[in-house]
C-alpha cells in the first residue's frame, strides 16, 4: 500500500569510500593529484577518525578509514564526466590501469561495442572503470547522443 509522504529526497550530498588506516597521502595523490579533485576540510570533530574529503563537481567524496578494510569490488560510484576521452588519456598517462569488464560474458559482449580507444558504449553511455589505490571500483561515464 502506498501512502502520501510528507518528506522527499533531494539527491545525494556525498558518497563515502572506505580505505585502510594511513590512507590519507595515497588518497591525496590519487583523488587530488591524478583526478584533480579539491580537498575539502573535514570538521574538526571528525578529523581524529582519519580519512580525507574531496569535492567532485557538486558532490563530495569522503574517504573514510576502516579497520580490517576490504575493497568494494562490485559496488561502486559512477562519476559523470565531460570529455571522457581526455580523462581516459590522462588516467592512462598517469599509469592507472583501465578496467574494461563490460564484455565479461557473451551476453554483455552482444550488448556492448568496443570503441576505437577501449571504452565501452552501452546504449547512450560510454564508460570505463578503474580501481583506487586500495582496490575500490570506480566508474567514469559520459552520456552520448545516438
Amino acid at each position: 500500500m502506498t501512502t502520501a509522504q510528507s518528506f522527499s529526497f533531494e539527491g545525494i550530498d556525498h558518497i563515502q569510500l572506505a580505505a585502510p588506516p594511513g590512507c590519507e597521502n595515497a588518497a591525496r595523490e590519487f583523488y587530488a593529484g591524478i583526478l584533480g579533485w579539491t580537498e575539502v576540510p573535514k570538521p574538526v570533530e571528525l578529523q581524529k577518525r582519519g580519512g580525507v574529503w574531496f569535492q567532485c563537481g557538486s558532490h563530495q567524496v569522503h574517504i573514510g578509514v576502516q579497520q580490517h578494510f576490504v575493497p568494494a569490488l562490485k559496488a561502486h560510484p559512477a562519476f559523470l564526466v565531460h570529455q571522457l576521452d581526455a580523462l581516459h588519456s590522462h588516467i592512462t598517462a598517469a599509469g592507472i590501469t583501465v578496467i574494461n569488464d563490460d564484455a565479461r560474458s557473451s551476453e554483455s559482449a552482444a550488448k556492448c561495442r568496443l570503441d576505437k580507444i577501449s571504452r565501452y558504449t552501452y546504449g547512450s553511455i560510454r564508460r570505463f572503470y578503474v580501481s583506487d589505490p586500495w582496490g575500490n571500483r570506480l566508474e567514469f561515464m559520459e552520456y552520448i547522443t545516438l
